[in-house]
């Protein structure tokens, strides 16, 4: 019994130890684990519900960029979120010869910078309800709520819910989204 307290005691100190410096944890995304302590490709290769992402954004030549400093803000469209384009979007997106296009489209998902809820939510209700953030692609999202949910819309009206929120990485940090955001049309 003495054990089992010493190591309650033990997991409870270090819980608060990790909740107090500030230590992010270690989330569940797509059935993997997320690890704060690795880059934004080395864990979304993991997310059984990003394997068209992933797929993309090697496609895109976008792996050495994602894998590189930062920071970024990541709003990661689930697989759910591709199969919603319509039919032949990703397939197109994915030959060699549009693979600009493709890029514009991976970089419209991805802001300069390390971005949490908490920033968004601050910058949502400072802007009196919306937020606008400029993307690597120089277009815009505009971050707003909904209840206690954030949502992302693009130019062209399309609106993308946060899933799951704050999935921090070495070099910024994942918002899972449930929808394919799209920059306008230039």
């Amino acid at each position: 019994m003495k054990s089992l307290k010493t190591l309650t005691l033990v997991s409870s100190l270090m819980a608060f130890m990790v909740s107090a410096t500030g230590i992010s944890q270690t989330k569940m995304v797509g059935g993997a684990a997320m690890y704060p302590n690795k880059d934004i490709v080395s864990n979304a290769v993991n997310s059984k519900d990003h394997t068209t992402l992933v797929a993309a954004v090697k496609a895109a030549d976008l792996v050495e960029t994602l894998q590189g400093e930062g920071p970024f803000t990541v709003f990661a469209p689930t697989n759910d979120a591709f199969a919603k384009l319509p039919e032949g979007t990703v397939e197109t997106l994915l030959k060699p010869e549009n693979k600009a296009m493709l890029q514009g489209v991976l970089t419209y998902h991805v802001v300069a910078g390390k971005y949490g809820s908490k920033d968004l939510k601050r910058w949502i209700k400072k802007g009196k309800g919306m937020t606008k953030l400029t993307t690597v692609n120089g277009d815009t999202l505009t971050a707003m709520m909904d209840g206690n949910s954030i949502k992302i819309k693009d130019g062209a009206g399309n609106v993308a819910s946060v899933t799951i929120a704050d999935v921090n990485q070495s070099n910024g940090v994942i918002h899972v989204i449930d929808t394919v955001v799209l920059p306008s049309a230039k």
